[in-house]
Protein backbone atom coordinates (compact mmCIF):
# COMPACT_ATOMS: atom_id res chain seq x y z
CA UNK A 1 0.00 0.00 0.00
CA UNK A 2 1.40 3.40 -1.04
CA UNK A 3 1.40 6.18 1.52
CA UNK A 4 -0.60 9.21 0.41
CA UNK A 5 1.47 12.31 -0.27
CA UNK A 6 0.26 15.59 1.21
CA UNK A 7 1.17 18.68 -0.77
CA UNK A 8 2.10 21.91 0.96
CA UNK A 9 2.46 25.15 -0.96
CA UNK A 10 5.72 26.75 0.15
CA UNK A 11 6.29 30.48 -0.18
CA UNK A 12 9.28 32.47 0.94
CA UNK A 13 8.76 36.12 1.80
CA UNK A 14 11.92 38.17 1.29
CA UNK A 15 11.41 41.43 3.14
CA UNK A 16 14.86 42.94 3.58
CA UNK A 17 18.33 43.54 2.15
CA UNK A 18 19.86 41.08 4.61
CA UNK A 19 17.27 38.44 3.88
CA UNK A 20 17.96 38.74 0.16
CA UNK A 21 21.73 38.82 0.50
CA UNK A 22 22.17 36.06 3.08
CA UNK A 23 18.93 34.19 3.56
CA UNK A 24 17.96 33.49 -0.03
CA UNK A 25 21.29 31.90 -1.08
CA UNK A 26 21.16 29.63 1.98
CA UNK A 27 17.62 28.57 1.15
CA UNK A 28 18.57 27.95 -2.47
CA UNK A 29 21.29 25.58 -1.27
CA UNK A 30 18.89 23.76 1.03
CA UNK A 31 16.22 23.43 -1.65
CA UNK A 32 18.75 22.20 -4.19
CA UNK A 33 19.87 19.41 -1.85
CA UNK A 34 16.29 18.43 -1.04
CA UNK A 35 15.03 18.78 -4.65
CA UNK A 36 12.37 21.28 -3.59
CA UNK A 37 10.92 24.13 -5.64
CA UNK A 38 8.98 26.95 -4.03
CA UNK A 39 7.59 30.44 -4.61
CA UNK A 40 9.76 33.42 -3.64
CA UNK A 41 8.11 36.82 -3.16
CA UNK A 42 10.73 39.58 -3.29
CA UNK A 43 10.73 43.12 -1.93
CA UNK A 44 12.78 45.09 -4.43
CA UNK A 45 12.82 48.73 -3.36
CA UNK A 46 14.33 50.52 -0.33
CA UNK A 47 14.84 48.51 2.85
CA UNK A 48 13.25 50.73 5.49
CA UNK A 49 12.16 47.93 7.82
CA UNK A 50 13.94 49.49 10.80
CA UNK A 51 11.28 52.16 10.91
CA UNK A 52 9.00 49.55 12.48
CA UNK A 53 10.88 50.21 15.73
CA UNK A 54 8.60 53.18 16.33
CA UNK A 55 5.84 50.58 16.81
CA UNK A 56 7.54 49.58 20.08
CA UNK A 57 5.38 52.31 21.56
CA UNK A 58 2.45 49.95 20.95
CA UNK A 59 2.30 47.33 23.73
CA UNK A 60 1.15 44.51 21.42
CA UNK A 61 4.11 45.00 19.09
CA UNK A 62 6.58 45.29 21.98
CA UNK A 63 5.29 42.02 23.45
CA UNK A 64 5.75 40.27 20.10
CA UNK A 65 9.30 41.62 19.73
CA UNK A 66 10.22 40.39 23.21
CA UNK A 67 8.49 37.02 22.79
CA UNK A 68 10.28 36.25 19.53
CA UNK A 69 13.62 37.71 20.74
CA UNK A 70 13.64 39.83 17.60
CA UNK A 71 17.14 41.26 18.01
CA UNK A 72 18.76 37.83 17.76
CA UNK A 73 16.17 36.51 15.32
CA UNK A 74 16.45 39.28 12.72
CA UNK A 75 19.71 41.06 13.49
CA UNK A 76 20.28 44.72 14.29
CA UNK A 77 21.01 45.58 10.65
CA UNK A 78 17.39 44.68 9.84
CA UNK A 79 15.92 46.27 12.96
CA UNK A 80 17.69 49.58 12.26
CA UNK A 81 17.50 49.60 8.45
CA UNK A 82 16.29 52.92 7.10
CA UNK A 83 16.31 54.66 10.49
CA UNK A 84 19.70 56.35 10.83
CA UNK A 85 20.65 55.97 7.16
CA UNK A 86 18.69 55.77 3.88
CA UNK A 87 17.32 52.34 3.09
CA UNK A 88 19.37 50.45 0.51
CA UNK A 89 17.69 49.53 -2.78
CA UNK A 90 17.36 45.75 -2.71
CA UNK A 91 16.72 45.10 -6.38
CA UNK A 92 19.41 47.51 -7.50
CA UNK A 93 22.19 45.94 -5.43
CA UNK A 94 21.09 42.30 -5.22
CA UNK A 95 19.55 41.59 -8.62
CA UNK A 96 21.92 38.64 -9.02
CA UNK A 97 20.26 36.85 -6.11
CA UNK A 98 16.82 37.23 -7.68
CA UNK A 99 18.15 36.04 -11.05
CA UNK A 100 19.76 33.02 -9.35
CA UNK A 101 16.43 32.15 -7.73
CA UNK A 102 14.69 32.25 -11.08
CA UNK A 103 17.48 30.23 -12.74
CA UNK A 104 17.13 27.54 -10.06
CA UNK A 105 13.57 26.93 -11.24
CA UNK A 106 11.69 28.63 -8.45
CA UNK A 107 8.61 30.76 -9.02
CA UNK A 108 9.41 34.46 -8.51
CA UNK A 109 6.73 36.98 -7.59
CA UNK A 110 6.36 40.50 -6.24
CA UNK A 111 6.15 41.13 -2.51
CA UNK A 112 6.55 44.90 -2.32
CA UNK A 113 8.43 47.94 -3.48
CA UNK A 114 8.84 49.41 0.03
CA UNK A 115 7.76 46.72 2.51
CA UNK A 116 7.63 49.08 5.48
CA UNK A 117 5.66 51.77 3.67
CA UNK A 118 3.12 49.24 2.37
CA UNK A 119 2.55 47.70 5.80
CA UNK A 120 2.19 51.07 7.49
CA UNK A 121 0.19 53.02 4.93
CA UNK A 122 -1.71 50.81 2.48
CA UNK A 123 -4.97 50.78 4.45
CA UNK A 124 -5.05 54.57 4.09
CA UNK A 125 -3.81 54.82 0.49
CA UNK A 126 -6.01 55.82 -2.40
CA UNK A 127 -6.39 53.40 -5.27
CA UNK A 128 -3.99 55.46 -7.37
CA UNK A 129 -1.38 55.49 -4.60
CA UNK A 130 -1.49 51.74 -4.04
CA UNK A 131 -1.32 51.10 -7.79
CA UNK A 132 1.73 53.36 -8.05
CA UNK A 133 3.49 51.36 -5.31
CA UNK A 134 2.70 48.09 -7.07
CA UNK A 135 3.83 49.54 -10.39
CA UNK A 136 7.26 50.49 -9.01
CA UNK A 137 7.81 47.01 -7.66
CA UNK A 138 6.42 45.36 -10.79
CA UNK A 139 8.67 47.38 -13.11
CA UNK A 140 11.76 46.75 -10.98
CA UNK A 141 11.19 43.00 -10.78
CA UNK A 142 10.44 42.79 -14.49
CA UNK A 143 13.66 44.61 -15.32
CA UNK A 144 15.61 42.10 -13.21
CA UNK A 145 13.98 38.87 -14.40
CA UNK A 146 13.13 40.00 -17.95
CA UNK A 147 9.67 38.51 -17.43
CA UNK A 148 6.35 39.94 -16.30
CA UNK A 149 5.72 38.97 -12.66
CA UNK A 150 2.93 36.38 -12.70
CA UNK A 151 1.98 36.59 -9.04
CA UNK A 152 2.13 38.83 -5.99
CA UNK A 153 1.74 38.69 -2.23
CA UNK A 154 0.93 41.81 -0.22
CA UNK A 155 3.53 42.65 2.43
CA UNK A 156 2.34 41.63 5.88
CA UNK A 157 -0.96 40.41 4.38
CA UNK A 158 -1.94 44.07 4.29
CA UNK A 159 -4.52 44.25 1.54
CA UNK A 160 -7.90 45.86 0.94
CA UNK A 161 -10.67 45.34 -1.58
CA UNK A 162 -9.48 48.48 -3.37
CA UNK A 163 -5.98 46.99 -3.69
CA UNK A 164 -7.46 43.83 -5.21
CA UNK A 165 -9.15 45.97 -7.86
CA UNK A 166 -5.93 47.87 -8.56
CA UNK A 167 -4.03 44.61 -8.96
CA UNK A 168 -6.30 43.66 -11.86
CA UNK A 169 -4.32 46.08 -14.03
CA UNK A 170 -1.23 43.86 -13.72
CA UNK A 171 -2.79 40.62 -14.95
CA UNK A 172 -1.36 38.49 -12.15
CA UNK A 173 -2.19 34.81 -12.56
CA UNK A 174 -2.94 34.69 -8.85
CA UNK A 175 -2.24 36.60 -5.64
CA UNK A 176 -1.51 35.45 -2.11
CA UNK A 177 -2.62 38.46 -0.12
CA UNK A 178 -4.61 36.95 2.71
CA UNK A 179 -4.86 34.31 5.39
CA UNK A 180 -7.56 31.72 4.97
CA UNK A 181 -8.48 28.12 4.26
CA UNK A 182 -9.16 27.57 0.54
CA UNK A 183 -8.41 28.95 -2.92
CA UNK A 184 -11.04 31.43 -4.09
CA UNK A 185 -11.75 34.32 -6.45
CA UNK A 186 -12.54 37.52 -4.54
CA UNK A 187 -15.57 39.41 -5.79
CA UNK A 188 -15.36 43.18 -5.25
CA UNK A 189 -18.10 45.51 -6.51
CA UNK A 190 -19.46 42.67 -8.66
CA UNK A 191 -16.05 42.24 -10.30
CA UNK A 192 -14.09 39.00 -10.18
CA UNK A 193 -10.46 39.49 -9.16
CA UNK A 194 -7.52 37.17 -9.69
CA UNK A 195 -7.58 33.95 -7.63
CA UNK A 196 -6.24 34.10 -4.11
CA UNK A 197 -4.08 31.34 -2.64
CA UNK A 198 -4.29 32.16 1.07
CA UNK A 199 -1.73 31.16 3.66
CA UNK A 200 -3.26 28.58 5.99
CA UNK A 201 -0.42 27.89 8.46
CA UNK A 202 1.13 30.24 11.04
CA UNK A 203 4.58 31.76 10.68
CA UNK A 204 7.44 31.15 13.10
CA UNK A 205 7.15 34.53 14.82
CA UNK A 206 3.41 34.09 15.36
CA UNK A 207 3.70 30.96 17.48
CA UNK A 208 7.18 30.87 19.03
CA UNK A 209 7.03 31.69 22.73
CA UNK A 210 3.26 31.17 22.91
CA UNK A 211 1.46 28.24 24.55
CA UNK A 212 4.68 26.50 25.44
CA UNK A 213 6.04 26.43 21.88
CA UNK A 214 9.83 26.65 21.64
CA UNK A 215 12.45 25.61 19.10
CA UNK A 216 12.43 22.17 20.68
CA UNK A 217 8.81 21.42 19.75
CA UNK A 218 8.16 23.96 16.98
CA UNK A 219 8.67 21.59 14.04
CA UNK A 220 6.40 18.91 15.46
CA UNK A 221 3.75 21.49 16.31
CA UNK A 222 3.75 22.91 12.78
CA UNK A 223 3.78 19.49 11.10
CA UNK A 224 0.77 18.44 13.18
CA UNK A 225 -1.16 21.40 11.72
CA UNK A 226 -0.76 20.14 8.14
CA UNK A 227 -4.00 18.45 7.12
CA UNK A 228 -4.26 15.90 4.28
CA UNK A 229 -7.06 16.63 1.84
CA UNK A 230 -7.11 20.34 2.61
CA UNK A 231 -5.27 23.41 1.34
CA UNK A 232 -1.93 23.73 3.14
CA UNK A 233 0.19 26.83 2.49
CA UNK A 234 3.23 27.74 4.58
CA UNK A 235 5.09 31.04 4.60
CA UNK A 236 8.69 31.15 5.75
CA UNK A 237 10.91 34.22 5.81
CA UNK A 238 14.37 34.49 4.29
CA UNK A 239 15.40 36.50 7.34
CA UNK A 240 14.38 33.71 9.73
CA UNK A 241 14.43 30.24 8.18
CA UNK A 242 17.19 31.32 5.79
CA UNK A 243 19.56 32.64 8.45
CA UNK A 244 19.24 32.16 12.21
CA UNK A 245 16.72 29.30 12.01
CA UNK A 246 18.19 27.58 8.95
CA UNK A 247 19.22 24.42 10.80
CA UNK A 248 15.81 24.18 12.44
CA UNK A 249 14.19 24.54 9.02
CA UNK A 250 16.39 21.84 7.50
CA UNK A 251 15.27 19.47 10.25
CA UNK A 252 11.68 20.48 9.51
CA UNK A 253 12.06 19.46 5.87
CA UNK A 254 13.53 16.09 6.83
CA UNK A 255 10.75 15.45 9.34
CA UNK A 256 8.17 16.48 6.74
CA UNK A 257 9.61 13.97 4.27
CA UNK A 258 9.17 11.22 6.86
CA UNK A 259 5.49 12.17 7.04
CA UNK A 260 5.18 12.01 3.22
CA UNK A 261 4.76 15.77 2.86
CA UNK A 262 5.75 17.29 -0.48
CA UNK A 263 6.51 21.00 -0.88
CA UNK A 264 5.51 22.72 -4.12
CA UNK A 265 5.40 26.28 -5.51
CA UNK A 266 2.03 27.93 -5.10
CA UNK A 267 1.07 27.88 -8.77
CA UNK A 268 0.96 24.08 -8.67
CA UNK A 269 -1.99 24.30 -6.28
CA UNK A 270 -4.17 26.27 -8.70
CA UNK A 271 -7.13 24.36 -10.17
CA UNK A 272 -8.67 25.43 -13.50
CA UNK A 273 -10.19 28.90 -13.21
CA UNK A 274 -13.74 27.65 -13.75
CA UNK A 275 -13.39 25.38 -10.73
CA UNK A 276 -12.41 28.15 -8.30
CA UNK A 277 -15.32 29.35 -6.14
CA UNK A 278 -16.12 32.98 -5.45
CA UNK A 279 -15.29 34.52 -2.10
CA UNK A 280 -14.71 37.73 -0.21
CA UNK A 281 -12.05 39.28 2.00
CA UNK A 282 -12.18 41.40 5.13
CA UNK A 283 -9.76 43.07 7.53
CA UNK A 284 -9.23 41.23 10.80
CA UNK A 285 -6.68 40.00 13.31
CA UNK A 286 -4.89 36.74 14.05
CA UNK A 287 -3.34 35.51 17.30
CA UNK A 288 0.37 36.22 17.52
CA UNK A 289 0.38 38.92 14.83
CA UNK A 290 0.10 42.60 15.66
CA UNK A 291 -2.36 44.77 13.74
CA UNK A 292 -4.96 44.03 11.10
CA UNK A 293 -4.54 41.99 7.96
CA UNK A 294 -6.53 40.62 5.04
CA UNK A 295 -8.58 37.53 5.88
CA UNK A 296 -10.70 35.24 3.74
CA UNK A 297 -14.34 35.48 4.74
CA UNK A 298 -15.53 32.13 6.04
CA UNK A 299 -19.04 31.22 4.97
CA UNK A 300 -21.12 30.06 7.90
Amino acid sequence: MTDTVTQVGLRIDVDTFRGTQRGVPRLLEIFSREHIHATFFFSVGPDNMGRHLWRLLKPSFLIKMLRSNAASLYGWDILLAGTFWPGRQIGKHLADVIVATQAAGHEVGLHAWDHHKWQKQVEHMSGAQSRAEIQKGYDSLQSITHAKPACSAAAGWKCTEQVLLEKQAFDFRYNSDCRGHSIFRPVVNNQHCAPQIPVTLPTYDEVIGRHGISNENYNATLLDMIQPGQLNVLTIHAEVEGIVCAQLFEKFLLQAKQRHIEFVPLFELLPPLEQIPDGRVKLGTLPGREGTMCLQVTNQ
